[in-house]
């Protein structure tokens, strides 16, 4: 049987996000049936509502996203209805040349389930029976959402769904970075440029590392104060600082040993680049448009063996690394609390998307 539910909607680019009744199917074989609990409101999400991240609409936002199976499909055995999940917005089919080497953050069925479940299908209807697109193979900024069970992740009873939505994308994606692509070592340095959601993480993955030196830049005073509540030793305002470059080298003594560029510009990747040490690595992070692009000079590439890498969700393997966060934030360890800057109910969704893009929040999330 299908459900009837409220659902966060983007209908045109670049103009309020609209809450609507929506209809989502009973899940077919594979497939899991999810009321959601909480859902985390990413920047990602308003980079589908401004375009950044072109996708067709409509479309059903959210892809950080916790709450309870209520219907299973057929065949599917490792999940029951009343258990706990986080969803991912990468499959894992566990078939895949990237699966099957440990990378299933780079599944390729995953790759192609970009507004629909993995085999193209979609679940979901509008009130008027027009079928919906849903973000990344999730569609979770709803109150029920049906997904296919490669893209969800069941996790021990008792974890508090609000924090756990977190795992999902944001704590993933930038703790993730630290420990699965850097490697980060103790008493590295390291620059964090961008302090939101996913920066946040960075800088706290980077201090439960050891990283002696943490830099954080960012152009607002209450996200770098934010960031020094997260690990960061150092602080660097971008709109002050006429040269983060010089300003990161002269706190170093020649340049960081990592930089994460966490917002998803061009320029911000090649001041990354520029400003790690010899050796030292520079990862991109934050999702930039299409037509942007990095130029690097190329000699510096090989005369000071500098790296320059993507990290894309933390090079999850979700089902291994979600536990261990939760982990870690149950040993507190993981600060996932103080991430929560505002609850929003799913009919103030508009409101938590105008916070998101003035910068007000470390993360708003939506709670049902």
């Amino acid at each position: 049987m299908g459900r009837k539910a409220k659902a966060v909607i983007c209908r045109r680019n670049n103009a309020p996000v609209v809450v609507e009744q929506i209809e989502v199917e009973s899940p077919h074989r594979g497939e899991v049936m999810v009321k959601l609990g909480a859902c985390g409101v990413c920047h990602s999400d308003l980079s589908a509502v401004n375009g950044t991240i072109g996708m067709p609409l409509p479309l059903i936002l959210g892809h950080e996203g916790a709450g309870t199976v209520v219907e299973v499909g057929e065949g599917v055995t490792e999940l029951a209805g009343g258990d706990l999940v986080i969803s991912s917005f990468v499959n894992m089919c566990g078939k895949c040349r990237y699966c099957v080497t440990g990378r299933p953050h780079l599944c390729d069925v995953g790759a192609k389930a970009i507004i629909s479940l993995p085999d193209g299908s979609l679940r979901t209807r509008d009130a008027k029976g027009a079928p919906l697109n849903i973000f990344s193979a999730c569609g979770v900024m709803a109150e029920y959402a049906t997904l296919h069970v490669d893209n969800v992740v069941k996790i021990a009873p008792g974890m508090p769904l609000a924090q756990a939505a977190l795992i999902s994308c944001g704590v993933m994606t930038g703790v993730g970075a630290v420990f699965n692509t850097a490697k980060v070592v103790p008493g590295a340095s390291v620059l964090v440029i961008g302090a939101g959601g996913v920066g946040l993480n960075v800088i706290q993955g980077c201090a439960i590392a050891g990283a002696g030196i943490i830099i954080a830049a960012d152009m607002t005073e209450h996200k770098l104060a934010l960031a020094q509540q997260f690990g960061a030793t150092h602080t660097l305002n971008t709109g002050r600082e006429e040269n983060l470059v010089k300003a990161v080298k002269k706190l170093t003594g020649g340049g960081v040993d990592y930089a994460f560029e966490c917002v998803g510009l061009g320029k911000m990747v090649e001041q990354a680049f520029r400003a790690v040490r010899k050796g030292g690595t520079a990862l991109v992070v934050g999702v930039a448009r299409g037509d942007d692009s990095t130029s690097l000079k190329t000699a510096s590439i090989t005369f000071e063996e500098k790296t320059l890498t993507g990290s894309y969700y933390g090079s999850a393997r979700p089902r291994e690394d979600f536990p261990r966060l939760i982990a870690a934030y149950q040993a507190k360890k993981l600060k996932l609390d103080e991430l929560i800057t505002r609850s929003y109910r799913i009919d103030e969704a508009a409101q938590a998307f105008a916070d998101l893009e003035a910068g007000r929040n470390a993360r708003g999330v939506i709670v049902f």
